[in-house]
C-alpha cells in the first residue's frame, strides 16, 4: 500500500514569549520490582517500572522521553478543570503553560531539551489544537501548518524537524500526518485519519497511526514509512494498533488492544519481534515514547486512576 507525499512551503509566524515555570520538589513514586513481561515473540527484554504522578494532579500522562531521561507529558487538575504540560527536572517537575492558553500539553522533547506540544483556549471547540515549540531557554514559538485550521505536534527531531498531524473541523476525514522541517517546509500524506508520531533522526523511518477504512468495521492501525514506502501493521492478536514513537535503532513503541480480552497494552517492536508492556496490576497500559536507550514512557490505569510510568530497560536489546 502506498500513499502520496505532498510538499508545501509554510510561514511559521515566529513569536517569542517569556514564560515562568513552577518546579515541584516532590519525587516520583519509587520503582517497582523488576518484571519480565509477557512476550509475543521469542525475545523478552526486561524493564523496571517507575510510576510518575505530578503532585496534586487528578491525571498524569507521559508522552515522550529523550536520551537524557527527561520525560514530558501533561497533567489535569479537577479543581481547575484544565491541562498543564510538564517536563521532569531531576526528581521534580516543571509545569509548562503556553502564554495565555487555557489548556497546554507537551508531547515531544529533543536532545537539548527543546519541547513541542499544543495549546487551546477555554472557549474553543474540542478539536482546536494549536502547535508550539519551546526552546531550552523557555521561549515559546507558535507553529502553524498553513492552509488548515489546526495541528497536533507530536515529536521534534535533533535537526528541528517536527512531526504530527493537521486537521480542520474533525480528526477523521480532515486529519493527515505531517512533517515540518527546520526551514518551515511541510510534507503530508493522504492516509485517512493519520498522524506521524515519531521518526529516526535521518527520517528514513517514520511511524504513526491511521484508520483503515477498507476493513469492516474500520479499525485503527499502526504504520511505518521506510524510505518512502508506507506499510501498515497490526500487533499479532490485536484488533487495534497504534505506533507512537521510534528510537534511532528503529525500535517502535505503541499501544494495542488484544482481541481476546479487549484490553489495552503497551508494546515495543523491533523488526518482526514484539514485547508486551503491562504495568504491574494495571487494568490498561499504553506506551507513547521511547528513547535511544530503549526506555519507554506511557500511562497505566489502576483503580480507575490514570498515572504515568517510565519503563527502564534493564536487560538486553531485541535482536
Amino acid at each position: 500500500m502506498s500513499y502520496a507525499l505532498h510538499h508545501r512551503s509554510m510561514g511559521l509566524g515566529l513569536i517569542t514569549a517569556a514564560v515562568l515555570t513552577g518546579c515541584s520538589d516532590t519525587s516520583p513514586a519509587g520503582p517497582s520490582p523488576e518484571v519480565t513481561h509477557p512476550t509475543l515473540s521469542r525475545v523478552a527484554p526486561t524493564f523496571r517500572f517507575t510510576s510518575i504522578e505530578v503532585p496534586g494532579a487528578t491525571l498524569t500522562e507521559a508522552q515522550g522521553i529523550n536520551a537524557a531521561g527527561q520525560v514530558v507529558g501533561w497533567y489535569y487538575t479537577a479543581a481547575e478543570g484544565r491541562l498543564h504540560g510538564f517536563v521532569t527536572e531531576g526528581n521534580g517537575f516543571t509545569t509548562i503553560d503556553y502564554p495565555g492558553a487555557f489548556h497546554t500539553d507537551v508531547r515531544g522533547i529533543g536532545p537539548n531539551g527543546e519541547l513541542v506540544g499544543n495549546f487551546s483556549a477555554e472557549d474553543e471547540p474540542g478539536v482546536a489544537y494549536h502547535g508550539f515549540r519551546r526552546d531550552a531557554h523557555g521561549a515559546f514559538t507558535p507553529v502553524h501548518y498553513d492552509g488548515h485550521k489546526y495541528e497536533i505536534l507530536q515529536r521534534i527531531l535533533p535537526n528541528g524537524t517536527i512531526l504530527g498531524c493537521r486537521h480542520d473541523d474533525n480528526t477523521t476525514s480532515t486529519m493527515v500526518g505531517i512533517t515540518i522541517n527546520a526551514q518551515g517546509v511541510g510534507s503530508e500524506i493522504d492516509a485517512y485519519a493519520s498522524m506521524h508520531n515519531g521518526a529516526t533522526p535521518d527520517r528514513r523511518l517514520i511511524v504513526g497511526l491511521y484508520t483503515n477504512t477498507t476493513m469492516t468495521p474500520a479499525r485503527q492501525e499502526g504504520y511505518v514509512i521506510e524510505d518512502g514506502q508506507f506499510t501498515p501493521f497490526m500487533v499479532p492478536g490485536s484488533n487495534f494498533t497504534t505506533a507512537w514513537d521510534v528510537n534511532p535503532r528503529g525500535e517502535i513503541a505503541g499501544v494495542y488492544r488484544d482481541a481476546a480480552l479487549n484490553r489495552f497494552h503497551g508494546y515495543v517492536r523491533d523488526g518482526d519481534d514484539y514485547v508486551t508492556l503491562d504495568f504491574p496490576d494495571a487494568s490498561a497500559t499504553r506506551a507513547f515514547g521511547i528513547n535511544a536507550g530503549g526506555d519507554v514512557v506511557g500511562t497505566f490505569v489502576k483503580a480507575g486512576v490514570t498515572r504515568a510510568f517510565v519503563a527502564s530497560r534493564t536487560r538486553g536489546h531485541m535482536p
